[in-house]
């Protein structure tokens, strides 16, 4: 049995364990490709645990995602691709590198400049004619991965003067949402209308993924409070009528307070 079950060591040996003869069937079947959808999944947890403001429950969901994060060095140690230490070693060395201001003698005033400075230095690293959003994900969720590129663009110069350009623009992409002909121009432009939407937010300092998901669960519980409501009076919900279907969104509204 493993000790010291506080220890960073004590996780990369427990992992290789698993890994290796007499482990885990099921770990050693294991390989990056396959682990792809349990990285993920793990990832949102830890934002949901964020969303929820759970310290206990973030102080477990970092655990499982630290565990992903090192099973994939495992993998990779086994194979000769890279070691553990090769992983702490770059993110230590980038850190202190794109920390001038900290590490160095470059000073700044602001965070807003220390991430002006940060996004120059990242662009130094990379090659010559590389664009500034080319190393956004994009697997990342799309509002998450335009909230990004639009951030990155607006380091540059490239935004608006203030909030009222973008509400502005959300008007002109409505009406042109309601003047779209056809199902590719209303594609189009819902992209657009979005987009917008995801400009407001960045001006807001609102994350416009954290933001959606809670009006999911808002719906979620008051959609969940009507549906029983109907089951205590004997109804159907969608036997009702749109306004009485109303009328007990608004009750429920009144009964399941907003997180």
């Amino acid at each position: 049995m493993p000790n010291n079950l506080d220890k960073f060591e004590t996780l990369v040996e427990i992992i290789a364990r698993l890994r290796g003869p007499g482990g885990c069937p099921w770990d050693r079947e294991q390989t990056h490709a396959s682990l792809r959808e349990a990285l993920l999944e793990e990832c949102y947890e830890v934002l949901e645990a964020l969303d929820e403001k759970s310290s206990r429950k973030l102080s477990e969901e970092l655990g499982d995602l630290l565990m992903q994060i090192v099973f994939h060095a495992q993998l990779a140690a086994e194979s000769g691709e890279f070691q553990l230490s090769d992983v702490i070693q770059k993110i230590n060395g980038k850190l202190i590198q794109r920390h001038p201001h900290v590490f160095g003698s470059v000073r700044v005033k602001d965070s807003g400049e220390a991430l002006v400075n940060w996004e120059a230095l990242k662009k130094k690293e990379k090659e010559a004619n590389a664009s500034l959003l080319d190393n956004v994900p994009k697997i990342l969720p799309s509002l998450s991965y335009s909230q990004e590129i639009q951030g990155r663009a607006a380091r540059t110069g490239f935004d608006w003067e203030n909030i009222e350009g973008t509400i502005d623009k959300l008007a002109e992409e409505v009406d042109e949402l309601k003047r779209a002909e056809n199902q590719q121009e209303k594609e189009h432009e819902f992209g657009d209308l979005l987009f917008t939407l995801v400009n407001i937010a960045r001006w807001l300092e609102v994350d416009p993924e954290s933001a959606l998901r809670g009006t999911n669960q808002r719906f979620y519980r008051r959609f969940t409070s009507m549906e029983a409501a109907c089951r205590r009076r004997g109804v159907s919900l969608a036997d009702l009528s749109f306004e009485e279907q109303n009328e007990l969104w608004e009750e429920a509204k009144r009964a399941v307070a907003d997180k």
